[in-house]
């Protein structure tokens, strides 16, 4: 061990960029020390740079779905910080298609990097963690409604609600919680390019009943606040932050022809 961390430990996977960099940033700012894991190694390295007067962050470059890297992951935060408070599973896979229209290839890709993933890191996390420890899974509202198109992406999403049900159950008695935060669609890099679409703003934005878009700074402080001491007593639970979206029939007037 190189170090013992006064401070509390996160694990972020997907942390280069969108909502995993956001919520980085976020558990910076609220005194946690952080293991970013990603793909892209120089995306992260700027991060810990821009991070620096904040939180040391340790990078851990790699593909969630190689076999090491859950380990990897935990080994840097005891190794560096003697400790691990949080595991954040954010990294995902955005595939879409019909269920008819989905090869072997894509559904391999979506389960390995949205559930597998997931899986595999919270049952390494679960080796050090101890009391007051909190994980915290990043899925969708597609997971609790689905939709069109859903396909191996809204089947897996459903699944890590299991999961995390699951952990809550197994693990709350120790004292570690288990919640999945469920976004609806979030303005990032993986949704930027059709954003402005018209089938994208119909089946989402004109059904939304809420005055504004979700953005990726509601997510981290949601994530932040189930991390918390404030959100200490909530465990197994699926939390939509979509404006109202999946818990309404809601349609806008321009929608309606009014």
């Amino acid at each position: 061990m190189t170090g013992s961390s006064e401070k509390p430990v996160v694990i972020i996977t997907g942390a280069s960029s969108g909502i995993g960099e956001t919520t980085a940033r976020r558990f910076a700012e609220g005194g946690f020390n952080i293991v970013a894991v990603a793909r892209r190694k120089e995306r992260l390295q700027e991060l810990a740079a821009q991070l620096a007067e904040k939180a040391q962050v340790v990078v851990v470059a790699g593909d969630v779905r190689e076999a090491d890297i859950p380990k990897r992951a935990v080994e840097a935060a005891i190794n560096n910080f003697g400790r691990l408070d949080c595991l954040v599973n954010n990294a995902g896979a955005g595939k879409w298609a019909p269920v008819k229209d989905t090869d072997d290839d894509t559904l391999n890709e979506v389960i390995d990097i949205s559930l597998k993933a997931p899986f595999r890191f919270a049952r390494e996390a679960l080796n050090v963690m101890g009391k007051g420890a909190a994980i915290i899974n990043i899925g969708s509202v597609f997971g609790i409604t689905s939709g069109m198109a859903g396909g191996a992406y809204s089947t897996v999403k459903a699944g890590l609600v299991g999961m995390t049900r699951s952990l809550a159950c197994d693990y709350g008695p120790q004292g570690i919680r288990t919640n999945l935060v469920a976004p609806g669609v979030i303005k990032t890099e993986m949704t930027d390019a059709y954003w402005e679409s018209d089938y994208f703003q119909r089946t989402n934005h004109e059904i939304t009943p809420f005055d504004r878009e979700g953005t990726a700074d509601d997510v981290a402080n949601l994530i932040y606040f189930l991390a918390s001491p404030e959100g200490s007593y909530i465990n197994g639970q699926t939390i939509a932050l979509d404006g109202g979206w999946s818990s309404t029939k809601f349609v806008c007037a321009e929608a309606l022809g009014r």
